[in-house]
């Protein structure tokens, strides 16, 4: 009888068991397990190394979407997933297969035997194991947790490193304040390797300085060394003394401009590879990031909108995160704004939603669907009601477009948010196609 191949679930649950009881961020498992495999992380091509609060993510799109767009092949290796697991880790452009994924984790797995390690641990050793074994140009390398003791940080020297804007955020592994996430952020630096910081907190400013004369790590700084003017046509990114022009980027959100010069600016410092304007402007004008202000086509959960109504899809889950997507609501006036909500319950709701509030009078709060560790949907109500939100629990997102389209009379926007967890679940019922980023 012929043995039917294993599905990456499979392994990915049996890898899940393995997670130690008490987690201590450390370097020491990886290093054993990477050690046994040979050391694929030796053997990898140029990486830049993101680390950073928000913005990770759309940063790294848009560095490769203009790498891509240059001619060079790209390895990108990203987190959390939003449908299925294959979407962390790219191969030259192509989210890996089924079948390359399990032969690699079976590699791992086996390996590491019975031995304690996290799944992002064992997950990010796939990763490098993958990325030793197919040939690309660079790689683009997101942190998961921190920097200085995140599994990522076992790259000895990275072509550059780039941080992000710093806030408040995993607080139970990174510390209470500013100043002490931003030390276990700034890690990733390394000596002779310049990082490009955007614009920072001065708390968290400093820490970074500070870190950086230690190691030796030149610093290019947002505001200082590069710029952008997102209020011309076309967008303006000044760099070097130049201004470089460029298309309005395909990501919506003001956010976005920030992200796309940061990108920019960390492009233009890697001498080994040409990057013209022109492949700049495509960048911009083909990126692709799921679930960030994304405005979601047709689908099961659009197709009964009345004309003239908009679904949209935002996973940002932390305080910066709610600033941020306040912005965009604010330019957003036209119609009325309605938010469906869900949380984990290791955020904080309340400072995500208060500066959202001046802009949607209405929230329908759920529990995320299949995640046990989602606040549920009444605490969520009742968070927004302590904001000033006319709030109503509800089971599903279905449930609350119903109700929001049965008793809105006017074309509205309906943005889903708070959480990558719950925007996976928005994607794979509205049939979202994912591709990679």
């Amino acid at each position: 009888m012929r043995t039917l191949p294993q599905k990456p679930d499979t392994v990915l649950d049996r890898l899940t068991g393995l997670h130690p009881k008490l987690i201590d961020l450390s370097l020491d498992r990886i290093e054993h397990l990477l050690e046994r495999l040979g050391n694929p992380h030796h053997n990898l091509p140029p990486v830049v190394h993101v680390a950073g609060t928000n913005g990770k993510g759309s940063t790294i799109a848009f560095m490769r979407a203009c790498l891509e767009a240059a001619g060079y092949r790209v390895h990108v290796y990203t987190s959390p997933h939003l449908v299925r697991f294959n979407e962390r880790i790219e191969i030259a452009g192509k989210i890996i297969p089924d079948n390359v994924l399990v032969s690699i984790l079976e590699e791992c797995e086996a390996a590491n035997g019975a031995d304690p390690i996290t799944f992002f641990e064992i997950t990010t050793v796939a990763a490098f194991l993958a990325f030793s074994r197919y040939e690309a140009d660079i790689v683009l390398l997101e942190t998961g947790l921190g920097g200085r003791l995140d599994a990522t940080n076992l790259i000895a020297k990275s072509a550059l490193t780039v941080i992000t804007p710093i806030s408040i955020d995993h607080q139970q592994f990174l510390g209470d304040t500013l100043a002490e996430i931003a030390a276990e952020k700034a890690g990733i630096l390394k000596a002779g390797v310049t990082c490009v910081v955007a614009a920072q907190p001065a708390a968290a400013a400093n820490v970074i300085k500070q870190q950086a004369d230690a190691v030796g790590a030149p610093l290019l700084w947002a505001g200082t060394d590069f710029g952008f003017n997102a209020a011309a046509d076309p967008f303006t990114v000044s760099l070097g003394g130049q201004d470089i022009e460029l298309p309005r980027p395909a990501l919506n959100g003001p956010h976005q401009y920030q992200n796309a010069a940061l990108a920019i600016a960390g492009l233009k410092q890697l001498q080994q590879f040409s990057i013209d304007d022109a492949a700049l402007a495509l960048g911009l004008q083909t990126v692709q990031w799921p679930a960030r202000m994304q405005r979601l086509g047709h689908g099961p959960l659009t197709q009964n909108l009345p004309a003239g109504w908009t679904l949209w899809l935002d996973g940002g889950h932390n305080q910066a995160a709610g600033q941020v997507i306040a912005k965009q609501c604010g330019q957003w006036s036209d119609q009325p704004l309605y938010l469906i909500f869900g949380m984990l319950n290791t955020k904080d709701p309340i400072p995500y939603l208060t500066p959202i509030k001046p802009y949607a009078q209405n929230l329908y709060a759920l529990a995320i669907p299949g995640e046990a560790a989602s606040l549920s949907a009444t605490a969520l109500q009742a968070a927004a009601q302590e904001v000033g939100f006319s709030a109503m629990a509800v089971p599903s997102v279905a449930a609350a477009l119903d109700h929001i389209c049965e008793n809105e009379t006017k074309p509205s926007r309906i943005l889903i948010c708070g959480s990558l967890y719950l925007a996976g679940t928005v994607l794979k019922e509205n049939h979202e196609e994912l591709q990679a980023i």
